[in-house]
């Protein structure tokens, strides 16, 4: 009992406050309680932030969200009175494009890969609201109109519709409701587009698309008529390979060299006289109009003129597309959505039959005039002469 440590003391000389004494553990209910409210937190964080986006689509704001519906009347998508649809205001969007074809028919298109969210939009499954376009890729059938709405899909500011919707010609009267519910969810800044390259040879489009916006933007893709002429017969020669010879639909009687202007694959060329009914609607400056052949051999500069057009930033460059030899068409070397290459499908490039040579100097003599006329409407040489 008294013998000392090495230090003097002796071991019933060390203080009890120098021991080291156990922390109670803290009660369960605490522990609890912390966590039920860090999940509560949590959990009203998620349900706030999902609301956002959820809440804007409700019956009494239609027409969007954030800055977009803030004086948006209750009723924006009623019809008017007298009848027409009401005009919603355009916000042209913030600065900020990426961006393939051959242009299809809403006939020819394969299944469509469904429109890619963004990262929020994949989380929150509320968030964005759906807008009717602000920009409309309107024609022309065989022109490139698949390959722009390709590219422009790619650009995180773009959100379009994949399949043709046909609301202004084929489905009008289904009412703006509908239509708008077939457009993707947008986010604040992002555009809302689609495209039916049947619109513009519809009389009826013009006044129907002013009746929803006076300032929606629209995009015409033109290619050399002939070329598009003979694209189309090609296409309708794959699926009825019993029509008549593209010479004997081309001209009512081919001795006299009496074109047939009735049939919609020359009808359709007619580029002046289609232009015509939509200047009486938009004026000149809300129309682009888009060389096909140039979006071959130089998509990202055509596409550079499609994003200034839009209010977006040049994000397209050369080095998102590769030139494809066989299919003879640019591809786009990361896509929406995919990390790997893509090319147009397999019901682009498709050979051409062999033509008749007379034919086809008597079908460009037919269209000469209007292609001037279209020229100076246009104030742009598309040089298909």
């Amino acid at each position: 009992m008294g013998q000392r440590l090495s230090g003097g003391r002796s071991c019933l000389d060390v203080p009890g406050r120098l021991l080291s004494q156990p922390q109670p553990p803290p009660p369960p209910v605490r522990r609890k309680l912390a966590l039920l409210f860090a999940m509560l937190c949590v959990w009203l964080y998620m349900f706030l932030y999902s609301c956002a986006g959820s809440c804007a689509a409700a019956p009494g704001l239609l027409l969007g969200s954030g800055s977009r519906a803030a004086h948006a009347p209750p009723a924006a998508l009623a019809t008017a009175a007298d009848g027409t649809p009401p005009r919603l205001p355009f916000r042209a969007p913030p600065a900020t494009l990426l961006a393939n074809e051959g242009a299809a028919s809403q006939e020819e298109q394969g299944p469509e890969a469904p429109d890619s969210p963004s990262p929020i939009s994949s989380f929150f499954s509320g968030s964005g609201s759906k807008q009717l376009p602000q920009a409309i890729i309107i024609g022309v059938k065989k022109g490139g109109t698949r390959a722009l709405l390709e590219f422009l899909r790619v650009h995180p500011d773009v959100r379009a519709v994949g399949a043709e919707p046909h609301f202004f010609d084929r489905s009008y009267d289904k009412g703006l409701a509908w239509y708008r519910d077939l457009m993707p969810r947008t986010l604040d800044g992002q555009i809302t587009m689609e495209k039916t390259p049947s619109y513009f040879v519809t009389r009826e489009a013009p006044a129907r698309i002013s009746a929803m916006s006076k300032d929606t933007k629209l995009i015409v893709v033109v290619r050399d008529p002939v070329t598009r002429a003979i694209s189309d017969y090609t296409q309708t020669l794959s699926k009825r390979p019993d029509i008549p010879s593209f010479e004997s639909l081309t001209f009512k009687n081919r001795s006299a060299g009496l074109i047939d202007t009735s049939w919609s694959a020359i009808q359709i060329g007619i580029y002046a006289k289609h232009l015509e009914h939509w200047l009486r609607h938009f004026p000149l400056r809300q129309l682009l109009f888009v060389s096909g052949e140039r979006l071959i051999r130089d998509p990202a500069g055509e596409l550079g003129r499609v994003q200034d057009f839009l209010g977006l930033k040049r994000i397209i460059t050369d080095k998102h597309f590769y030139f494809n030899k066989t299919k003879g068409f640019p591809c786009l070397k990361k896509p929406e959505g995919s990390p790997k290459p893509h090319c147009l499908g397999k019901t682009k490039g498709r050979p051409h039959p062999d033509i008749d040579s007379e034919a086809l100097r008597r079908l460009r003599d037919f269209y000469r005039p209007f292609n001037r006329k279209f020229y100076q409407m246009t104030g742009h040489d598309f040089g298909w002469d």
